[in-house]
């Protein structure tokens, strides 16, 4: 049975896997400023096509999240951790030295696949000391701390810009892996015991992986999490040109892109006290529910402005639109993993793996789709809040043999 400990005992594994997952998000938004400036340093052409060097880190990291999870499971939490971490500092060695465009999505590339072991083993790690909605709990206080780096990346990045230039951002990403893999290797244990780990073999692999996808719940749950992610993607891909080249913002682009970045900070933390009230189906319910409706009357709205609409509007419609992520993405993953406990650490990989991929190919779609408009972005955030909500209704009602929660709160 699993110890169930407290806040405060938490503490350092809260601050230590928001480190690791935070990894994640600075390797994204601390380039961002700097998209237009390596295009053009590295001689791209379409401005469309700054855009791979978010997709490229990515697919790196879709990839690398069904290694580690495996790994883990048969030599330790740990040994995956340092092996992803040293390919982190890897790519970002080969990104600082790029000559070209393919040099430098190469180095992304690299990076992502890294990086996955920040992804995949913190939440092993996590699910191997707790469960269910203290589980959630975790995760939703996690994300809190993890959401400041894309608030302040950004503007990290674009201060290196100013200083040092472009080559200097991956510089200090590869400076914070080094602080936290010493942090890591110094104070946390192992969570995964040698009597709990499976031999490493392609057949555990195959049955971990059959066993994951086979469980419909979670077959379900992370698709639904993809689709979630795809959307939040293709913002990410075109947030420099929407909202520092169509609406002029120039050097604030930092400034207006962390701020956004803590309605989701701020969902999270809500997320943390109301999922041990209420339950993870009501609030994902909710939030799928406010995604789908505010984004289609957004929709409408921006057209009779020509996809163009006042700013200040549009900030109010995606920090709004943020929120509802910020409630699913701690939500849906730990729907999607509880029933795979016994096998953790495959389950955490197939499921971020496959998540991650098909959140490539839903965002890679939106941000393609940029016309100098606003409206491809809005009619993604609308399909990937709508999709998700049958799925989650067809779960209930079909798979689960369960009734929706009511959407009604009722009074104490």
């Amino acid at each position: 049975m699993k110890k169930s400990t407290s806040q405060g005992g938490n503490t350092e594994l809260i601050c230590l896997m928001a480190l690791l997952m935070s990894l994640v998000a600075l390797t994204i938004d601390a380039v961002l400023p700097a998209l237009g400036v390596i295009g053009e340093s590295l001689g791209v052409k379409n401005p469309n096509d700054n855009q791979l060097v978010i997709y490229t880190f990515f697919f790196g990291l879709s990839v690398g999240q069904m290694l580690y999870g495996p790994l883990s499971d048969s030599y330790g939490r740990k040994k995956a951790v340092y092996l992803g971490i040293s390919i982190l500092i890897l790519g970002s060695l080969l990104s600082i030295l790029a000559t070209n465009f393919t040099f430098l999505l190469i180095g992304r590339a690299c990076q992502g696949f890294g990086a996955a072991t920040c992804r995949i083993i913190p939440m092993a790690m996590i699910r191997d000391k707790l469960e269910g909605r203290e589980m959630a709990r975790v995760m939703s206080l996690i994300l809190v701390i993890f959401i400041m780096v894309p608030a302040l990346a950004p503007s990290i990045g674009q201060v290196i810009l100013f200083v040092a230039g472009w080559r200097s951002i991956f510089g200090f990403i590869l400076i914070i892996g080094v602080f936290a893999i010493l942090w890591f290797v110094i104070r946390q244990p192992e969570t995964l015991p040698i009597e709990r780990r499976q031999a490493f073999s392609v057949a555990t692999i195959i049955s971990g992986v059959i066993e994951t996808c086979k469980n419909p719940i979670t077959r379900y749950y992370t698709i639904a999490s993809g689709m979630i992610y795809g959307a939040f993607l293709g913002y990410l891909s075109s947030a420099q040109q929407i909202l520092q080249v169509q609406y002029e913002l120039g050097n604030a682009f930092s400034l207006y892109f962390g701020g956004l970045a803590i309605a989701i900070g701020f969902s999270s933390f809500v997320t943390s006290r109301l999922v041990m009230r209420f339950g993870m189906e009501k609030l994902s319910f909710l939030s799928l529910l406010m995604l789908a409706v505010v984004s289609c009357v957004f929709y409408l709205y921006a057209r009779n402005f020509l996809g163009h609409p006042n700013l200040h509007i549009f900030l109010t419609y995606l920090a709004v639109a943020f929120f509802s992520f910020g409630v699913l993405f701690g939500t849906f993953n730990s729907m999607a993993l509880q029933p795979m406990g016994h096998i953790a650490g495959i389950a955490t990989s197939v499921i971020s793996s496959v998540q991650m991929l098909l959140s490539v190919a839903v965002g890679g779609t939106i941000g393609q789709c940029y016309n100098g408009t606003v409206l491809p972005l809005v009619l993604g955030f609308f399909l990937c809040g709508l999709f998700p909500l049958i799925i989650m209704i067809y779960v209930r009602k079909c798979v689960a043999g369960q009734p929706m929660p009511a959407v009604a709160v009722s009074k104490r």
